[in-house]
């Protein structure tokens, strides 16, 4: 008899220091499928969902998929639209049981407005109504802020292992694998988190160069590789723009039975704080990322600018000005911008046309505090719906919708202007609205660090520009923390 398996997906990444509520309409505006729309939207890409179906396919399970939805980071999810997509799976399991296991891809960073610890609480409410003895199966960011109840309810839980997040599929795959075994009576796993007193860690996960983060997950293969009853080691580097008392990074380990998972968590977590103050990131003012574009003049490719500290991926506004403002200053030529997400100046770019030029007030209008509206006059170059799909290596075959979207053109700088809050992490996001980013000189883009996998391959030069203009800079002392366990790295630790 077929095993009958529920899978589904409700993630987001919170900053709870965003005005920006990641209410129903906010999961609408990114992803929202229910039933059918899943397998349609998802099968083929390279994220998890599509893990899930095929593995689902290879063993012959019957799936029952009610929802899978994200909403780009920002503020606090609100309860309503935390109860209307959780009640999507527990009506699936009330309607549909019995089940044999639950595979969930989450995020592992949600924090509602009435409870810091979004995902331990839908475990909980999903334990409640399955019994303890139901395998669940956890795929999660290493971006996640793992707390003591997640692991305590989970039986299987991995994370990413690369930064950029290109193994969305492989480790959701993983997880799958894990749990086929546990039904099969082949294995009884168990998950174990061990943490220290830190906001951030790991190099923040980073795995583009040699670092931390690259240090601690061979660390990580060789105790398994040491230990077999050790199935499974994940190095969180957390999410620290998070007001909560478990913030930061965290070791997890998925062990066999009585196999030594504290030990190997520990001797984890303990090589991610001793090398606590290693980075393998610069990051530079405007005026610097301005030089290094001159420098680079002539160059074979163009220069990428990232702007760290308003990185939508981050639950940054997407709206803050400074390092446009810093290019139009200069005068940069053969340039293009994306994105400001700005619905008021898209929509008068589409009410203007092709072509025609026009005065507006751009960007900085939810905190002027991270750069104020620039006053401009450009023309539109294109506009378009904001549809695509990515075209990888980061989730290939994804869709996405940024909304109302516009080029505007200041000068030399080509402008994507849209309606709904994205990092720009993939090609697509030029390519959508006719730029093609291999042929300019400089190419900013809204992001923190995902933007390498597409972008770094074409790139002359990579700067980093984090001035704190924004809710996602390093400095995190600049920060209202009232809820982090204290004292804390890098707050009151050395």
């Amino acid at each position: 008899m077929a095993r009958r398996v529920l899978v589904a997906s409700i993630k987001h990444e919170t900053n709870t220091f965003s005005r920006v509520p990641a209410d129903v309409a906010a999961f609408e505006a990114r992803y929202c499928y229910r039933g059918e729309a899943i397998p349609r939207q998802m099968r083929g890409t390279k994220v998890e969902m599509a893990a899930f179906f095929d593995a689902a396919e290879r063993h012959g399970w019957h799936l029952t998929y009610p929802i899978a939805t994200s909403a780009t980071p920002s503020g606090k999810v609100t309860r309503a639209a935390y109860d209307t997509f959780a009640a999507e799976i527990f009506r699936a399991l009330d309607d549909e049981a019995p089940f044999d296991a639950i595979l969930l891809a989450l995020h592992g960073a949600m924090v509602l407005e009435d409870e810091e610890d979004g995902e331990g609480l839908l475990l909980q409410q999903v334990r409640d109504k399955v019994g303890a003895a139901l395998p669940i199966g956890v795929s999660l960011d290493l971006h996640a802020n793992v707390t003591d109840r997640m692991a305590a309810l989970a039986d299987v839980m991995i994370s990413y292992r690369t930064y950029p997040h290109i193994d969305q599929y492989e480790i959701a795959a993983q997880v799958a694998e894990l749990i086929r075994r546990t039904m099969a009576r082949e294995i009884r796993p168990r998950v174990v988190v061990a943490r220290r007193a830190m906001l951030d860690g790991a190099d923040h996960g980073r795995t583009t160069a040699p670092g931390p983060m690259t240090e601690t997950l061979a660390l990580a293969d060789r105790l398994l590789a040491e230990q077999p009853g050790l199935l499974a080691a994940s190095i969180n580097g957390g999410f620290p723009w998070a007001d909560i008392h478990d913030v930061g990074p965290t070791a997890v380990v998925v062990a066999d039975g009585e196999a030594p998972a504290e030990a190997a968590a520990e001797t984890l977590i303990d090589e991610i704080w001793r090398q606590r103050h290693l980075s393998t990131i610069e990051t530079v003012e405007v005026a610097t990322a301005i030089e290094v574009v001159r420098e680079a003049a002539g160059d074979d490719g163009p220069v990428v600018i990232a702007d760290f500290a308003d990185n939508p991926g981050g639950g940054g506004y997407g709206d803050a000005t400074g390092l446009l403002g810093g290019m139009i200053e200069a005068g940069l030529e053969d340039a293009a911008f994306a994105t400001i997400c700005d619905p008021e100046a898209a929509a008068a770019c589409h009410a203007a046309g092709v072509g025609a030029s026009l005065s507006l007030a751009l960007g900085g209008k939810i905190e002027a505090r991270y750069g104020a509206p620039i006053q401009l006059t450009g023309t539109v170059q294109g506009i378009a719906d904001g549809s695509f799909q990515m075209e990888g290596p980061m989730a290939k075959g994804t869709a996405i919708d940024m909304g109302p979207t516009a080029v505007l053109r200041v000068g030399g700088i080509d402008i994507v202007v849209n309606s709904n809050r994205h990092q720009v992490l993939d090609r697509g996001y030029f390519r959508h609205v006719g730029i093609e980013p291999e042929t300019k000189a400089v190419l900013a883009v809204k992001s923190a660090h995902h933007f390498r996998a597409a972008f770094a391959p074409m790139a002359a030069r990579v700067v980093v520009v984090d001035e704190g203009g924004g809710l996602t800079s390093r400095n995190y002392k600049t920060l209202p923390y009232e809820k982090a366990r204290r004292p804390v790295f890098p707050l009151d630790l050395d």
